[in-house]
């Protein structure tokens, strides 16, 4: 049987290079034994091939079950696929038969099988090497002439490396791997498979037929379609039940699209994230915090210069970065205090200088006994005034300097007298 004469007795629409490709190689391994591994997206039709399978392979008058492995509790798929014997758990009130032995002579498709459970992997190997199984709470060993086809929609390769999957199950399923090509790498099918689905809906609820304008069309090509032939059918749906206008625009066939797919790497900003509110004493305390590490700075300049610094020849650029510095610090509540490094009269010149004792250098502070105000008051009157007079009165900005409202700028300054 050719492609064509495939797509027409199984329902495929499409002309797409890699969907005929994968429609000759199921046709290829039909008529044998082979276990096949479907591999596609969510939604691109892998079912229908295991049918193709089935249909056109010697097994095709024998019986047919898909199972979704993913929808099968873990406690209870042995039981499903193998069976089990009376009593073999709580609530087993009577033997029951496994869909192995139920299908005997016939085809199973297990779909989702990277979600099936280590332990049944290893049983559901022992069933394809050898055609063997044991039903749960039995020790009597089962024969069975299944032909197994499984599906993921994950990459089983990545689950035997990340040790979700077995690797010699994987090797065994994948004699005959089957890749079912997802409908944004079938962008010529698109509109095909459209215009099937709103002809089929428009006939079920008795509707005017749907039509596209050349905008909308462009719009279901060019769209990604995350959810394959699924979502495309589920959107011709909609469209024959809910619009009266029966010519679709590109505006109205946007509104049938999630936004954020269309916009998924585009820069989101994001309100929920938390702002930084500063109150008048974080302020006070931080200026605080940031003098206290300049003058650990300040002690660990003086200390290197102490330790590797020459008396002549460096003091001039010590001396500099040293006043430099502590200018900068601006002690608050002593703004005359000033921080002098004195060279020393009498230096030894035939010392070398990067030799020279401790001693040689004289650190003073003047006026060093005055001691510091810890006033809060007094620390948000100075910044206040500070801020205002880098900005010439202005408050607005200088509120927004201080990180406060120019509201509470204006209390402060009446209660401060400022």
């Amino acid at each position: 049987m050719d492609i064509q004469e495939i797509k027409q007795r199984f329902g495929i629409i499409g002309n797409s290079p890699l969907l005929n490709r994968a429609i000759n190689i199921a046709n290829q391994v039909s008529p044998t034994d082979i276990s096949v591994l479907i591999t596609g997206e969510s939604g691109s039709g892998k079912e229908v091939f295991s049918h193709i399978i089935h249909q056109m392979s010697p097994r095709k008058h024998g019986p047919f079950i898909a199972v979704n492995c993913g929808a099968i509790p873990e406690g209870t798929i042995d039981s499903e696929l193998f069976g089990h014997e009376k009593g073999a758990y709580t609530g087993a009130v009577g033997e029951r038969k496994g869909y192995f032995e139920t299908v005997n002579g016939g085809t199973i498709f297990l779909d989702e099988i990277a979600e099936m459970p280590l332990g049944t992997q290893a049983r559901l190997l022992r069933v394809l090497e050898s055609g063997q199984y044991i039903k749960v709470g039995s020790s009597k060993v089962e024969k069975t002439n299944v032909r197994v086809i499984a599906a993921t929609n994950v990459d089983v390769y990545d689950a035997v490396k990340s040790g979700k999957f077995r690797e010699d199950l994987y090797y065994r399923l994948n004699t005959v791997p089957l890749k079912i090509p997802p409908l944004r790498d079938r962008k010529e099918d698109v509109y095909l498979l459209f215009r099937k689905f709103t002809s089929d809906f428009t006939d079920k609820y008795r509707t005017p037929p749907i039509q596209l304008d050349d905008e909308a069309q462009q719009v279901l090509i060019n769209y990604s379609w995350p959810g394959n032939v699924r979502q495309l059918k589920n959107m011709a749906e909609q469209l024959a039940v809910l619009e009266r206008d029966r010519i679709i625009t590109a505006q109205t066939l946007l509104t049938y699209i999630p936004h954020e797919t269309g916009n998924r790497n585009l820069p989101m900003r994001l309100d929920n994230q938390p702002k930084e509110d500063f109150s008048e004493r974080d302020i006070l305390y931080k200026v605080l915090f940031d003098m206290k590490r300049d003058m650990v700075e300040l002690k660990k300049l003086v200390a290197d210069i102490i330790e590797h610094g020459g008396v002549a020849a460096n003091y001039s650029n010590h001396s500099q970065t040293l006043n430099q510095l502590y200018r900068d610090i601006e002690l608050p509540g002593n703004p005359e205090t000033q921080f002098t490094l004195q060279q020393p009269v009498n230096t030894n010149t035939n010392n070398n200088a990067n030799n020279a004792n401790v001693d040689s250098y004289n650190i003073t502070h003047e006026a060093e006994e005055v001691e510091e105000s810890l006033s809060l008051i007094e620390k948000e009157s100075d910044l206040i005034r500070k801020a205002l007079k880098k900005h010439k009165g202005k408050r607005k900005l200088a509120a927004n300097e201080l990180g406060i409202s120019e509201r509470t700028l204006y209390r402060k300054i009446k209660e401060l007298n400022l």
